[in-house]
């Protein structure tokens, strides 16, 4: 039985899930930002490409993908509907509601992309969240700032990644802050600053129960590095240890709690440094941005974005899936901004070295070994080296109330 897949993605990634996807036998449409027209997608797999204008503002006008999507469909048909980025996850849910497509509707989409109904619903299930407020009501605000102990941060609701944090250390500069936003108020969420180690854990599921997890840690968050100009780095936790028994453990509660059936998943999580809890911070229904998929495929052998491609099939025929044997390997990564525009690294040549970052002014590895100290001792290396003779950083991306 071939299936038709409509895959949705305004950034450029994917292209192993789209390969694969077709490698199924399945149809394989992508619809896609228009500027992305002229990115390397492999095109031999996918059978025909549809492209959208982004508005003035970024964003996309769903009733005319809807109406451009409702045109396609009355000569070809879409089975299933996939978003490749965090930023299609509420897209995708939209058109599959409209089209009543099998697959995660929209409110269980907003567990996996809405900052403030992922703290609502975690803390709904007993599940350690920092303690957060909307900032719907002034009221509301004024009465937390009462009960949290600051530094807090100001974060958007719905954007990936760092873009748009800001730390606040009173209730006046709180305030400030909040005006500053004027109408966009509702758009953001105030959290109490946890200061501890930052985790990211990285899954598959099947049929409501997690089958692969892979859990690792930054050395360096996508918030020091947004905001610090710094370099990012990743290592894989032990094995068996106690960080890795607890991050799984939690890492199943939050995918219960927020309904995940089907899917690969991005979630991160701290540890407290002062009392040792593990707290959740965020999920998405995707797999994880910045090559952390090329790292755990460096530690495990599982490549995320292929089987996610094979579960969605699957489960799309009613077929059984069956996760390839994978191994356990330590990985690590690490990129940064880079003052050269093709920097050459043929000096970085430890025969640990998996993957070498290919794009303009960046430099970047990972590294693969049976020893985790090796592992750190590579990415310590690294550091010094690439902040020495590479390293360039760019401001952070600021978000205005307009």
């Amino acid at each position: 039985m071939s299936l038709s897949f409509l895959c949705v993605s305004t950034f450029f990634k994917g292209n192993e899930f789209l390969r694969s996807c077709k490698q199924a036998g399945n149809t394989v449409y992508l619809l896609t930002n228009k500027k992305l027209e002229h990115k390397p997608w492999v095109r031999e797999c996918i059978d025909e490409v549809f492209y959208v204008e982004e508005k003035s503002d970024g964003s996309f006008d769903m009733n005319e993908i809807i109406l451009g999507l409702a045109y396609m469909m009355r000569s070809k048909k879409v089975d299933r509907i996939v978003a490749l980025d965090d930023f299609d996850v509420e897209k995708a849910a939209h058109l599959r509601e409209h089209f009543r497509i099998p697959g995660m509707g929209q409110t269980t989409s907003r567990h996996f992309r809405d900052k403030l109904a992922m703290r609502m619903k975690a803390q709904e299930a007993d599940i350690q969240v920092p303690m957060f407020s909307s900032l719907f009501n002034d009221h509301d605000i004024f009465e937390y700032t009462q009960k949290v102990a600051f530094p807090v941060v100001v974060k958007p609701r719905s954007e990936a990644s760092a873009t748009g944090i800001k730390k606040v250390h009173n209730t006046e500069q709180l305030w400030e802050v909040i005006h500053h936003l004027g109408e966009r108020r509702h758009e953001y969420l105030v959290e109490q600053f946890r200061p501890g180690d930052v985790f990211h854990v990285d899954s598959l599921s099947i049929n409501g129960k997690i089958i692969f997890t892979r859990c690792s840690q930054y050395l360096s968050t996508p918030m020091e590095v947004a905001h610090g100009g710094g370099i990012f780095r990743s290592v894989t936790v032990p094995f068996g240890s106690k960080d890795d028994k607890a991050l799984q453990k939690a890492n199943e509660a939050v995918m219960k709690a927020f309904g995940m059936n089907y899917s690969a998943s991005h979630s991160e999580f701290i540890k407290d440094h002062e009392t040792g809890e593990i707290i959740f911070l965020e999920t998405a229904s995707r797999v994880g941005g910045a090559n952390l998929a090329e790292m755990v495929e460096a530690s495990s052998g599982i490549n995320l974005w292929r089987e996610w491609a094979k579960i969605e099939t699957a489960m799309a025929k009613g077929e059984p899936y069956e996760l390839p044997k994978f191994e356990n390997n330590y990985s690590g990564i690490i990129i940064s901004l880079c003052n050269h525009e093709c920097p050459d690294t043929e000096d970085f040549n430890d025969p640990e070295i998996y993957w070498r970052m290919e794009m303009e002014h960046h430099i970047g590895f990972i590294v693969k070994a049976d020893n985790r100290e090796r592992i750190i001792e590579l990415l310590d290396d690294y550091t010094k080296r690439i902040h020495e003779n590479y390293h360039a950083s760019a401001p952070v991306p600021n978000v205005s109330a307009h």
